[in-house]
């Protein structure tokens, strides 16, 4: 996995909670993205596409979805995973991870998900869940490298179950 940009370019960052959301006025109880960011996992490549938060990430671009999975035989699995960033007086770490499945043909720009599981497991992650079910070995590698990568700090602050679930 090569997690190198150009020159010039700035490397995408996992969000973190900042310090101004403990406002309780207008808009209490609103879901504050600012703690999650979204990985594509594309065979053995996992990457950060802040775009995935609005179904705009790269290999979304381009692709008419539907929801009947017979329409899309010739795709390519493709996983969404909504990695959500705790902190604690300690530090910052990994705190929620969930994963998401879809299936893309670019050539037919045909694809499938089912857009209610997205949004359910973008909110289980931010409730710290920890469910990567249907990966497998070469995605959880991708994934537990580029979060290690990432910040070393953080996977080492995070919790065993995490950190489990995303070994072989």
């Amino acid at each position: 996995m090569d997690n190198v940009q150009p020159e010039g370019k700035k490397q995408i960052a996992l969000n973190i909670v900042n310090a101004k959301s403990k406002h309780k006025g207008f808009g209490a109880g609103s879901i504050d993205l600012n703690n999650v960011s979204p990985v594509i996992i594309d065979g053995d490549e996992a990457v950060i596409d802040i775009g995935a938060m609005h179904a705009k990430s790269k290999v979304e671009k381009g692709i008419k979805f539907s929801m009947n999975r017979d329409e899309v035989p010739n795709g390519r699995q493709v996983w969404v995973v909504w990695v959500a960033v705790d902190r604690t007086p300690e530090g910052q770490f990994y705190g929620g991870i969930t994963s998401c499945e879809m299936w893309i043909d670019k050539e037919a720009r045909r694809g499938w998900k089912i857009l209610a599981d997205h949004v359910n497991k973008l909110d289980a992650a931010l409730k710290r869940k920890i469910n990567v079910e249907g990966l497998g070995p070469v995605e959880k590698e991708a994934l537990r490298n580029l979060l290690i990568s990432h910040n070393e700090a953080w996977w080492a602050a995070s919790p065993e179950e995490l950190k489990a679930a995303l070994s072989n």
